[in-house]
């Protein structure tokens, strides 16, 4: 039995990964903060023949990230999706400490933590999933928390996919470009939502990278929409 672990699953690109990567042979280790939201994803997942376990933490701060990796216990994983965030969207100036503090410590701290603490466990052909954004690689007004968070992630998983090379264990970064998630609910601005990619064309590209053979990785993603940018 193969153990999947994926942050943010209670919605969106997090649960559509979960959704594609069900399967008779896979214990899928969801994480979320909405507990009425997580339980719905794993009765879908369930529905079509998979397992799950429901891990409720807040990974905003260590002792969440703390409690999440006690929980996973001590059984190796085959994969972790670090696909949690948060999106701060407004003028830097306005930016509380808290929100940069939760923006920071979802985005990066915690990601960051559960590489460190899982790689070294995971076995030769495993992968590590971090769903990133096209704007890890492009700025936004307005989106600095964001940017920030991601072109830190973007940083910190590509020099550690360097140490990980020598166990064999693969660091897949994926770039989406804006995709419809309820995370959209919350920024104001109009935004062309049905130009938006979904998240299961962002859950296809987790599962085809994956899917390579063990001695082959695709480092990298982006994924883009054939209107253009938004």
């Amino acid at each position: 039995m193969k153990r999947y672990l994926i942050t943010g699953a209670s919605r969106g690109i997090g649960r559509a990964i979960a959704m594609k990567l069900a399967a008779a042979d896979v214990m899928l280790l969801l994480h979320g903060r909405d507990t009425v939201a997580l339980a719905e994803t794993c009765r879908a997942v369930e529905k079509s023949g998979g397992k799950t376990a429901k891990l409720i933490h807040d990974l905003a701060n260590f002792r969440g990230i703390d409690d999440l990796v006690a929980e996973v216990g001590h059984k190796p994983i085959d994969l972790l999706v670090n696909n949690a965030g948060i999106a701060v969207v407004k003028p830097f100036a306005e930016i509380t400490r808290q929100e940069w503090e939760q923006t920071i410590g979802v985005n990066v701290t915690a990601a960051f933590f559960l590489i460190q603490h899982f790689a070294p466990r995971m076995p030769p052909g495993s992968s590590i999933v971090n769903i990133l954004s096209i704007a890890a690689k492009t700025a936004y007004p307005n989106w600095s928390a964001y940017c920030g968070s991601k072109f830190a992630l973007e940083g910190l998983s590509t020099a550690i996919r360097e140490e990980l090379r020598s166990r064999k264990v693969r660091m897949l970064n994926i770039y989406p470009a804006a995709t419809d998630t309820e995370i959209w609910n919350g920024v104001s601005g109009e935004w062309p939502r049905e130009q938006m990619m979904s998240a299961v064309d962002v859950a296809d590209a987790v599962a085809f990278a994956i899917n390579q053979p063990p001695a082959v990785i695709i480092e990298n993603i982006t994924l883009s929409n054939t209107a253009g940018a938004l």
